[in-house]
């Protein structure tokens, strides 16, 4: 996926002006491309637009204008873009019983290790690929940043609608399923081209 420069983005002004549309945009792009898997895990899958938004939205809280910090932001953001042949997704574990948090996020520890988090189409299945430094030995981020290498059998199963999808977690603390929905795969096949 081509990487955001900073000469694409608007100038504070003009985005100020366009943001509540372009919010609205995102807002129903973000529906399509988010999913729950259980009570605590979501995922929200990254493309060029979910990144430039929020690129705008991160220049826009921090009031950066500087030319070398902008194109710093650009970096950060841009390696949640996914490479040839991968899906990237942020992964949230949303817990909001505050009572709860510390104990439960503690439970999701070893998250991050192979074979968890996976994508299944017919009998073909991926794992994603952590992105690392979000969990240590005694403590574990709430958000990751993930990236599923497909291959061509998936890519061709994928498209085959007929052909039912899963994203599961099977982690000994928590094992959840979800169906991925028609919406969410075109958006993957539009990811992949």
């Amino acid at each position: 996926m081509k990487l955001v420069t900073p000469q694409e983005l608007l100038c504070a002004a003009d985005y100020e002006e366009q943001r509540p549309e372009i919010r609205r945009r995102i807002i129903d792009l973000k529906k399509r491309r988010r999913i729950t898997v259980g009570e605590y895990i979501t995922l929200v899958f990254e493309n060029r637009e979910t990144v430039l938004f929020q690129i705008q939205e991160m220049l826009r809280t921090e009031r950066i204008f500087a030319p070398e910090k902008i194109q710093e932001e650009c970096d950060v953001y841009n390696a949640l873009l996914p490479g040839t042949n991968e899906i990237s997704a942020t992964l949230f574990i949303e817990i909001t019983d505050s009572d709860k948090i510390q104990d439960l996020l503690d439970s999701f520890q070893a998250i991050d290790e192979s074979n968890t988090v996976g994508i299944g189409v017919g009998e073909h299945q991926i794992f994603a690929n952590f992105e690392a430094g979000h969990s240590k030995e005694d403590k574990i981020s709430a958000v990751h940043f993930v990236r599923f290498l497909t291959t061509p059998s998936f890519r061709d199963h994928l498209a085959q609608q007929e052909t039912a999808a899963f994203l599961t977690i099977t982690h000994p603390h928590y094992q959840a399923k979800a169906l991925i929905s028609p919406e969410m795969r075109k958006e993957w096949i539009q990811d992949l081209q």
